[in-house]
C-alpha cells in the first residue's frame, strides 16, 4: 500500500509538472495521519502487510518521523519504507532510524549539478548526494536510487553505474510515464541496455529486499546494482501487488488508472470499519492485468498527486 501523505514538493521537476503552476490540495482536504492510520489498519485487517510512504515530497509534511513510528508500530505491519527526493533527509535521518524505518528510496535524476538543476527547477544535488552517504553509513538498507530516463539530460548512463560500483546502492532506471507533459524525452529499457553493454555483459542480479518490478544487474566489482523499472517496454501488471491512496483519500488500484474511490468521503461520514475494507478489496478486483485495461480518466496534477 502506498500512502502519498503530502501533494506539495520541495522541487519542480520538469517532467512531473503540469506545465502550469501547481494548484495545491487545500490542507482541510489533505487526510490527516490518523485518517491514514485508520486506513493501514483496515489495510493489515485484509492481508496488506508492506506501505510506501510517498508524497509529493512526504518530508515536507511536519510530523512525519512518528506517523511512520505509529505505522510501524501497528499489529501486523511487516515491511516501511519511504521515497523522497533526499533534499531533506539528511536532517532528518535520525529521526526516521529511531521511528523504525529501515528502507529508503531517494529520486535522483542527475550526478551532474547543472542538469539536476535543469531537470528539478533548482535543486541541490549535493544535498541529495550527502543524505545517501548519511543513509548508508546510519545503515539503511537497501537504499535505492530512482532515474527517471530522459532522452539528452540523463541517458548516458556512466555516471550512475559509477555510483553503484563504489557505493553498495541499487540504482533503478524508469521509463517515463505517459501521462507526462514531456513526452519527447522518452528512453526505453531497450534503448538503455544498449547503452550499459559498453561496461561489458551484464549479469542478471538478485533483488534487494522489498518486492517490486525491477529486473537488476550487475558488472564484475561492482557493490550494488542497476535495475529497470519498464511499464511500457515489459509492463508487469499482471504482478503487481500495489495499491495507491492519494494525499487527498482517493483509492487507486493502478498507476495509470482513472478510476477510484474516494475514501475521504467514506472517511468523514461516518463509514464503518466494514464498509472500507469492502471498498479496499472492490480496489484489488479492479487490478488490471495490463495497462491497457486501466481506465484511462482525470489524474489530477499527475504523480505528485497520485504519490509514484
Amino acid at each position: 500500500m502506498r500512502l502519498s501523505v503530502t501533494d506539495r514538493c520541495n522541487l519542480r521537476c520538469f517532467y512531473c509538472s503540469p506545465g502550469r503552476d501547481f494548484v495545491f490540495i487545500p490542507p482541510s482536504e489533505v487526510l490527516s495521519y490518523e485518517e491514514f492510520l485508520r486506513l493501514a489498519r483496515l489495510s493489515l485487517e485484509i492481508g496488506v502487510t508492506r506501505f510506501r510512504i510517498t508524497g509529493g515530497e512526504p518530508l515536507v509534511r511536519k510530523g512525519l518521523a512518528g506517523f511512520i513510528r505509529s505505522l510501524v508500530e501497528l499489529k501486523g505491519t511487516g515491511d516501511i519504507a519511504l521515497t523522497t527526493n533526499g533534499i531533506l533527509l539528511r536532517d532528518n535521518l535520525d529521526a526516521l532510524w529511531e521511528s523504525g524505518l529501515r528502507r529508503i528510496n531517494i529520486s535522483l535524476d542527475s550526478l551532474d549539478p547543472h542538469a539536476y538543476g535543469e531537470i528539478t527547477g533548482g535543486g541541490n544535488l549535493q544535498n541529495v548526494l550527502d543524505a545517501i552517504d548519511g543513509a548508508l553509513e546510519k545503515g539503511f538498507s537497501p537504499v535505492k536510487i530512482n532515474a527517471v530516463l530522459l532522452k539528452g539530460k540523463n541517458d548516458d548512463l556512466s555516471p550512475f553505474v559509477a555510483l553503484a560500483s563504489e557505493k553498495p546502492v541499487h540504482v533503478r532506471f524508469i521509463e517515463l510515464m505517459d501521462f507526462s507533459p514531456n513526452q519527447g524525452y522518452f528512453v526505453s529499457e531497450l534503448e538503455a541496455l544498449a547503452r550499459l553493454a559498453r561496461f561489458g555483459r551484464p549479469e542478471e542480479a538478485a533483488a534487494p529486499e522489498g518486492a517490486g518490478p525491477a529486473r537488476y544487474f550487475t558488472f564484475p566489482g561492482m557493490k550494488g546494482t542497476i535495475g529497470f523499472i519498464s511499464p511500457y517496454s515489459d509492463h508487469f501488471c499482471a504482478s503487481c501487488n500495489r495499491l495507491r491512496i492519494s494525499a487527498d483519500g482517493r483509492l487507486l488500484p493502478c498507476l495509470f488508472s482513472g478510476w477510484s474511490v474516494d475514501l475521504k468521503k467514506m472517511l468523514r461520514s461516518g463509514t464503518d470499519d466494514g464498509s472500507l475494507k469492502a471498498a479496499l478489496r472492490d480496489a484489488l478486483s479492479r487490478k488490471p492485468r495490463r495497462r491497457e485495461e486501466a481506465t484511462a480518466g482525470e489524474r489530477g496534477n499527475g504523480l505528485r498527486t497520485i504519490g509514484g
